[in-house]
């Protein structure tokens, strides 16, 4: 019996084949290349006389050979010598020309006058004669095909499979179908019931349909019994993954009336929001829980997310343990620090002279603190004098210790690698902790399902009362490049009536086209997309800074903002801004999340096509964070109708997230749910759209979490079993753990 990992070169293929499949396409078992699906399907085009060809269609005529002869077309500059053949065919009606590059020989010895035969090709004119390129061409009995036959032949699916140099789609077609052939036995993974249920193709019967089809419909049934298998077993290994982490133990963290948690309420000067509120119950039914919460709060910009975290933190720190909050840079854990110790007041300075009575401690860790510093903030993390502490990599740190580790709350997961956020986790000593992820990146509902289908998803979609609106336009220099002048009009108008703004570039400058040293995610040096050959490099803060300082914002405090930065640098100039001391900051990325100056108002981000959707919409929340309205430039110089400007106008739409993530993930691929982007491995998604399969999800997700209920380790279904393997090598099934 065949078998989904059987290698390909002790299998039907030859080894040659084998290896180049290896090699060029990393296709090494039979389950990959079965699995390599074509990327389009062409038809030969309208069976056509010869007398009503046009230019530029496609056509499959039927005709017989007149004559055929071979020439030699001389070697040239920068041009090897190439062997030709040319024949005319005719149909009775009218002639046809016919030219082949190279294998002449080939075509000769085939195509001899007299000869019928089908040929296909799109129709081109040189030197005002008809003539087909390189056709395909089926040779016919002299009957020839008559009527059915011949339309049959003319209008069959050909699948065009993704080629690479060497290796075109032809030979991985046939590839494919010495496969197909040969994998008849091949064990179908899902349950019969499921696929009687489901109304799906068998597995062989889905893959046959989709390299080999004879009409649309197939093509369309296949697809969706392929996507079936992707998902399902997708759902197969987070459901039980969700199983697993309900089995493992943790402290619960019930919190107690009259302590932090409830004084930090009676305190805010404002009433939480209605969903603020609903998403606190839910995390403190979690932490009260006998196995770790595994959470991710999305919400958008602005929507309160540190706060429900900050109540979370207070309820474990009630309960008598110690809550982490982990971020990606030390401007945002410096700012996470500050937020936290300014909401908490004097609820977070116990041992103090103006600290409440039932106070805790915030202590901040980062890598860059002196050696007194760091002594003290490690004594209070160790001690428990702490109940929160605040920091960067360097918490993850063997010497970091903790007294009683209950929360762990991730800020902006995928600036994290998964080793990183494991070793914070294994640093509880009583079970494992709880975890909170935290991201200001709204997912849709089935990249949710997808990437984070074994965390409990809440979603923040209110913003708090008063927010402000923020507008936001684009600035096209190419077409209109009196905008930009504008532009810096509109900022020296907002700093005139005293508020502040931003300007963001892609990269640092100063021949550095990287982020040089910055910390991890501080800069951004690619555009989403190719840049056309010859462009200009992006544009850079430090040449930014020196042409605004010397024009249009002359008479302006304008200071710069990177991740080259000394971290007390760059602390200094966000306490200036934040003073009013600084008028405007020129600035990577570094301030795309986290960074809180309710007094910025405007926001021109330069280059705006380098950023991506998400990233665009988390730069435009550090403006408008105020009572006062907010505004949003964005200079590009991309052309209208491209890509990148179809981006920037999904921007400027709308400013809801939700709606943003959404467009986002109809504009790019989804990639790999299960971490490839860090692996290096393919995408495992071939066939699933995780936009327009929405409701398939769905159901994947319920289907397999019953069947995990009824057969956790699956001994019932061993091919299921078997694709989840493949699905989820060793190295893969480890990441999945420690995210």
């Amino acid at each position: 019996m065949s078998t989904w990992d059987e290698p390909l070169r002790k299998g039907p293929l030859g080894g040659r084949t084998a290896k180049a499949l290896a090699d060029k396409l990393d296709l090494h078992t039979l389950g990959d290349l079965l699995r390599y699906y074509p990327r389009r399907y062409d038809r030969r085009g309208e069976l056509t006389d010869l007398a009503l060809l046009r230019e530029g269609e496609d056509v499959t005529v039927q005709a017989k050979v007149l004559d055929a002869r071979r020439r030699t077309i001389p070697a040239r500059q920068g041009r090897r010598r190439m062997d030709m053949m040319e024949a005319t065919v005719t149909d009775g009606t009218a002639r046809l020309h016919l030219t082949f590059f190279n294998r002449g020989s080939h075509h000769q010895n085939t195509l001899v006058p007299g000869r019928l035969a089908m040929f296909s090709g799109r129709v081109s004119t040189f030197k005002g004669r008809r003539q087909l390129d390189h056709p395909e061409y089926v040779l016919l009995d002299d009957d020839g095909l008559e009527g059915e036959a011949a339309r049959a032949y003319a209008n069959e699916l050909i699948p065009v499979y993704p080629a690479v140099k060497g290796l075109d789609s032809a030979t991985i077609a046939r590839s494919v179908g010495v496969a197909l052939d040969y994998s008849v036995d091949i064990p179908d993974p899902l349950p019969p019931e499921l696929r009687a249920d489901q109304g799906l193709l068998g597995v062989h019967g889905a893959l046959r349909r989709i390299h080999r089809p004879a009409e649309w419909a197939e093509v369309g049934t296949a697809r969706r019994r392929l996507k079936w298998d992707e998902a399902f077993v997708l759902q197969l290994a987070l459901a039980q993954r969700r199983r697993q982490a309900g089995e493992l133990p943790a402290t619960p963290r019930p919190g107690a009336d009259g302590c932090l948690l409830d004084a930090f309420d009676s305190q805010l000067p404002f009433t939480l929001t209605e969903g603020q509120s609903e998403v606190g119950d839910r995390l403190a039914e979690r932490l009260d829980a006998t196995h770790p919460m595994h959470c991710l709060l999305q919400g958008d910009v602005g929507a309160g997310k540190t706060l429900v975290a900050l109540r979370a933190m207070l309820r474990v720190v009630d309960s008598g343990g110690q809550a982490v909050m982990l971020a990606p840079t030390e401007v945002l854990a410096q700012q996470h620090h500050r937020s936290i110790s300014a909401m908490l007041g004097a609820l977070g300075r116990a041992g103090q002279l103006d600290g409440a009575e039932n106070a805790t401690r915030i202590a901040l860790l980062t890598g860059s603190m002196n050696t007194a510093a760091r002594r003290e903030a490690l004594l209070e993390a160790a001690s428990g004098r702490a109940g929160i502490v605040v920091g960067t990599h360097a918490l993850l740190q063997e010497h970091v210790s903790f007294a009683d580790l209950g929360l762990v709350v991730v800020d902006e997961q995928h600036r994290f690698g998964v080793e990183q956020r494991d070793a914070l986790r294994e640093k509880a000593r009583n079970g494992r902790p709880h975890v909170l992820v935290m991201t200001a990146t709204p997912i849709p509902r089935t990249v949710a399902m997808t990437v984070y289908g074994d965390l409990d998803v809440v979603s923040l979609t209110q913003l708090p009362a008063g927010r402000a609106p923020i507008a936001t336009h684009i600035v096209p220099t190419s077409e209109k490049p009196h905008f930009l002048a504008r532009a810096w009009e509109r900022i020296r108008e907002e700093v005139g009536q005293g508020r502040q703004a931003f300007v963001v570039c892609p990269r640092i400058g100063d021949g550095t086209e990287g982020s040089g040293g910055g910390e991890a995610g501080d800069e951004v040096d690619a555009p989403p997309e190719e840049a056309p050959p010859g462009a200009r490099p992006p544009l850079a803060v430090l040449e930014v800074l020196a042409r605004l300082k010397e024009g249009p914002l002359a008479d302006v405090r304008v200071e710069a903002l990177h991740g080259r930065m000394a971290p007390d640098d760059k602390e200094a100039v966000m306490r200036r801004l934040s003073s009013g001391r600084t008028d405007v900051v020129v600035s990577t990325t570094v301030i795309e999340v986290g960074v809180d100056v309710p007094n910025a108002t405007v926001m021109a981000v330069m280059d705006a096509d380098r950023f991506g959707i998400s990233q665009l919409h988390q730069l435009r929340g550090r403006v408008g964070r105020g009572s006062l309205p907010g505004l949003c430039l964005l200079v590009t110089e991309s052309e209208e109708g491209t890509p990148a400007r179809e981006r920037l106008a999904a921007v400027a739409s709308t400013t809801d997230g939700f709606e943003l993530s959404r467009a986002d993930l109809e504009m790019r691929r989804e990639g790999d749910v299960l971490g490839d982007a860090q692996s290096g491995a393919r995408s495992s998604l071939r066939m699933l759209t995780l936009v327009r399969d929405e409701e398939l999800i769905g159901r994947a997700r319920e289907e397999a979490t019953r069947l995990v209920a009824r057969d956790p380790e699956l001994k019932g279904h061993p091919p299921l079993a078997d694709a989840l393997a493949a699905l989820l090598p060793e190295e893969r099934a480890e990441y999945l753990d420690k995210t």
